[in-house]
């Protein structure tokens, strides 16, 4: 029987994909931290069967999930081309993430990371990564950056001459040491389900009022924000990188229909955070994806500072207490 076994993170955008065009093509170019403990475990069985047509059952912590085995299905039907395996086997998957369920951190950028690994190994052997970037774009845009060690930058810019719309490349080594290594608190202020998904929010970027303006907003902003972390410039680096969070959530705001995905517990933490920064000068800063929960993004060497603040004052107003600790991390692992 063949079969295989991968994890791959998630990641946090610092400059934001919102908005895409053709198969999973991003409107404007985004880089995002690689994460190393929010992850997704996927374990592969192939068995035989007797018809072409694609067959997945998969069991994800614990319990059957046809749903999710549907969404694969899909995902195998748009990429048959280059992994004819999917039609040739069934697939048996075991999955699972070591991030509690519903804990607002999006598991379809580490889920189908993880899942193309699988795919890569099985068909070619020896997994390509910018293949396996390629094709977990498919499943999930952001997924992209999650096969990407460290920093990952997707979306074709005359900045940065080797990217590309249709995968994601590492660009961790020209930047400034201290980012190597940066921590990432997350902070939940609610996992309720979201009110509009991703998708839907992508698809009103379509007809937004502002959606032009902000695609050559973003162009400009990845260029400032990179320039700021060769540099080592971790004040400017901030500036941008909150500005780029807020960014997303106007951009919500004033979509047709409008949404608001932050709660109150979100503005808390905000103003929290920002009167920490001003009395401790310490450059810690936020920024939040699609959602309403904080990522909390400081230097390794203030960590014991940072964790202090976030007990004494951001835990009373995440939901439940409940809080991640994260840090940069390498990308997706064989286990």
């Amino acid at each position: 029987m063949l079969a295989t076994k991968y994890e791959a993170p998630s990641n946090i955008a610092l400059v934001k994909y919102w908005g895409k065009y053709g198969k999973q093509l991003p409107r404007n170019a985004s880089v995002s931290f690689t994460l190393n403990n929010c992850k997704s475990i996927f374990e592969v069985c192939l068995s035989d069967k007797a018809s072409r047509d694609i067959e997945v059952q998969i069991e994800f912590e614990g319990k059957d999930n046809p749903k999710f085995a549907e969404k694969i299905s899909k995902f195998f039907k748009t990429v048959v081309s280059d992994y004819p395996i999917v039609e040739q086997y069934r697939f048996n998957i075991v999955s699972a993430n070591t991030f509690p369920h519903s804990s607002g951190i999006a598991s379809s950028a580490s889920s189908m990371a993880a899942l193309t690994m699988c795919l890569e190994e099985l068909q070619y052997g020896t997994p390509d990564i910018q293949r396996a970037s390629n094709t977990a774009r498919i499943g999930s845009g952001s997924a992209s950056r999650s096969v990407i060690p460290r920093l990952g930058w997707w979306g074709a810019h005359a900045a940065q001459p080797l990217s590309s719309n249709e995968y994601a490349i590492p660009v961790w080594e020209d930047v400034d040491e201290i980012f190597h290594t940066y921590h990432n608190a997350i902070l939940i202020a609610s996992s309720g389900e979201k009110s509009v998904s991703s998708s839907l929010g992508h698809e009103l970027m379509n007809n937004h009022v502002y959606g032009k303006l902000r695609f050559q907003n973003a162009q400009q902003n990845i260029i400032d924000l990179y320039g700021a972390m060769r540099e080592g410039d971790l004040e400017k680096w901030g500036e941008i990188l909150e500005y780029e969070a807020l960014s997303l959530h106007a951009l919500m705001m004033m979509s047709h229909p409008s949404f608001i995905l932050m709660k109150p517990a979100t503005i808390s933490m905000i103003e929290k955070i920002r009167g920490y920064r001003d009395s401790s000068k310490l450059p810690l800063y936020f920024t939040l994806d699609a959602g309403p929960n904080i990522h909390l993004l400081y230097p390794k060497s203030i960590e014991t500072a940072v964790n202090e603040f976030v007990i004494n004052e951001m835990v009373p107003l995440c939901e439940n207490g409940v809080w991640i600790q994260d840090c940069v991390g390498n990308g997706p692992e064989k286990l």
